[in-house]
C-alpha cells in the first residue's frame, strides 16, 4: 500500500473514532453574505473564509506555506483530474527529484471566469459539532482535499477570503468529504443564506434538526417543514438542477412554450441553482413572460424608472416594501404533484434604495445555456437542504412566513 493511502486511513480511523463518541453527527458552520460582490463565505477553522460555490467540483485555496503534495498515483488524483477545466492550460502532472510524482489540477474562478494550475493538496479542518440547535463541540477534520490556487484567481472575490468551498456532488467537492457515510454521517447538507451582513447564516453537514430562534425559549425546526423536489441528473455533470414544471403569480399560471425549461436534445436548458448568480436568470422568452405577467399583477403600482440590470422597477413604499415587500405578488415555481417553492416579497423585490425596489429577475438572452438559474437572492432566508443520498432538495420557501430567517440560528455553543 502506498504510505500516502496508509496515512488517510489512520487519519479516517480518528476520525471515526471521534464521531462514534459523540450523540450528534451534523456539522454547523456560519455562512457570511458580502454585500458589495453578493457572494456568501462559509467560515471554517474559527476564521477562515471560503466562497461557497454549489457548483465548483473541487475547492481551493491560496497556500501560505508550502503545502503537502498528493501523489499523481493517488485515487484522489485520478478523482480531482476528471474534472479538468479547459479554459486552463494543459495540466500535466509535475516530476519531482528522486521520481516523485505530484499531482495538478485546475481549480476555477467562475465569478471572474478565469482558471490556474494549482498543487492538489489536503489540509485540516475545525467545524464545531451542533444538535441541530447550537455548536456542541469541535470537530477535527483531516486531510480533506483541496487544490491551491494562486492569488490572481480571487479576481472579483470579497476581500480577505482564504478561497472556495465546492458544495457540488462531485467525489471530493466538501460536501461529500464533510459527510462521509461509513462514518454515520447523513449524505447531505443544508444552507440557509442571510439576506445582509450583521447576522450570519448557517451551513449543516448531515441530517437536521435545523433549529432557529422563534419566540425564545421555543426554537423553530425547519426541517419539519421542507418539500422536495428531484436532483435531475445531467451528463458529465455535478450541478444541481431541478424538474421546474411552471410558474405562477398570486396563483394564475404564467404561459410557457411546451418544454420551455426541459432539457434539449443537446443538453441546454433545465432549471440549474446558483450561489454565484446574484439573481434568478430567465432564458429571454421566459423573462418576458414573467415579466408581462407580474407586471399585470402590479398594474397599480407607480412605476419608476428602471434600474440596471432589472426590467421592472416600481415604487417600494406603495408595494409595503417597510414591511418586507408585504404587498408584492407571490411568485410560485411549480415542479408538479402540488409541490410549490413560494417567493414572497422579499425574495422578488429587491431594494436599490431612493425608494426604488425592482424585480429581482435578469434576462439571460435568447441563446442562454440555461433555461433558468436559480440565483442567491431567492435562496435567501429560505433553508435548502441537498440530500446528496436521496438526489433530491429540500425547500423552506421563505423563514420570514415562520416569523424567523437564516440569521436566526444560535451560535452561542451550548451543551
Amino acid at each position: 500500500m502506498h504510505p500516502f493511502s496508509v496515512i488517510v486511513l489512520i487519519a479516517f480511523a480518528f476520525i471515526s473514532l471521534e464521531v462514534s463518541a459523540l450523540p450528534y453527527k451534523t456539522l454547523v458552520a456560519p455562512i457570511t453574505k458580502d454585500t458589495k460582490t453578493s457572494l456568501y463565505s462559509i467560515t471554517l477553522n474559527s476564521r477562515e473564509k471560503y466562497v461557497i460555490d454549489i457548483n465548483a467540483p473541487l475547492s481551493w485555496r491560496l497556500c501560505q506555506t508550502p503545502a503537502s503534495s498528493v501523489s499523481c498515483f493517488a485515487p484522489q488524483c485520478n478523482q480531482a483530474r476528471s474534472f479538468l477545466s479547459g479554459m486552463c492550460p494543459p495540466a500535466n502532472n509535475i516530476w519531482m527529484k528522486y521520481g516523485q510524482c505530484q499531482c495538478v489540477v485546475t481549480p476555477v474562478n467562475s465569478v471572474a471566469k478565469s482558471c490556474a494550475l494549482g498543487k492538489f493538496t489536503y489540509n485540516n479542518f475545525i467545524l464545531s459539532w451542533t444538535n441541530g440547535k447550537n455548536p456542541t463541540g469541535k470537530a477535527n477534520l483531516n486531510n480533506i482535499y483541496l487544490s491551491c490556487a494562486p492569488l490572481s484567481l480571487f479576481k472579483s472575490f470579497p476581500q480577505g477570503v482564504n478561497g472556495l468551498a465546492a458544495l457540488s456532488q462531485a467525489p471530493l467537492a466538501f460536501s461529500s468529504q464533510l459527510t462521509p457515510s461509513n462514518l454515520g454521517m447523513a449524505k447531505k447538507f443544508a444552507i440557509c443564506l442571510p439576506s445582509g451582513n450583521k447576522a450570519p447564516g448557517v451551513t449543516f453537514f448531515g441530517n437536521g434538526p435545523y433549529s432557529f430562534n422563534y419566540f425564545l425559549p421555543t426554537q423553530f425546526d425547519a426541517a419539519k417543514v421542507l418539500s422536495y423536489t428531484p436532483l435531475l441528473k445531467k451528463s458529465n455533470s455535478v450541478e444541481y438542477y431541478i424538474g421546474l414544471k411552471g410558474i405562477s403569480i398570486n396563483g394564475k399560471a404564467s404561459k410557457f412554450s411546451p418544454n420551455a425549461f426541459a432539457f434539449d436534445s443537446k443538453g441546454n436548458g433545465g432549471v440549474k441553482l446558483s450561489t454565484l448568480a446574484p439573481y434568478t436568470i430567465l432564458r429571454s422568452d421566459i423573462y418576458n413572460t414573467l415579466l408581462n405577467d407580474f407586471s399585470k399583477a402590479t398594474k397599480n403600482v407607480p412605476r419608476v424608472k428602471n434600474v440596471s440590470p432589472f426590467g421592472l422597477c416600481v415604487n417600494a413604499s406603495a408595494m409595503g416594501w417597510y414591511r418586507v415587500g408585504l404587498l408584492a405578488p407571490t411568485i410560485e415555481l411549480d415542479f408538479g404533484n402540488g409541490v410549490k417553492w413560494r417567493i414572497v416579497g422579499a425574495n422578488s423585490m429587491k431594494e436599490v434604495g431612493n425608494n426604488v425596489a425592482c424585480l429581482a429577475f435578469v434576462d439571460g438572452g435568447k441563446t442562454a445555456k440555461e433555461a433558468a438559474v436559480i440565483g442567491s437572492f431567492q435562496m435567501e432566508n429560505n433553508l435548502l437542504q441537498f440530500d446528496l443520498a436521496g438526489s433530491r432538495l429540500g425547500f423552506s420557501s421563505s423563514l420570514y412566513s415562520y416569523r424567523t430567517s437564516c440569521a436566526d440560528f444560535n451560535f452561542t455553543s451550548g451543551v
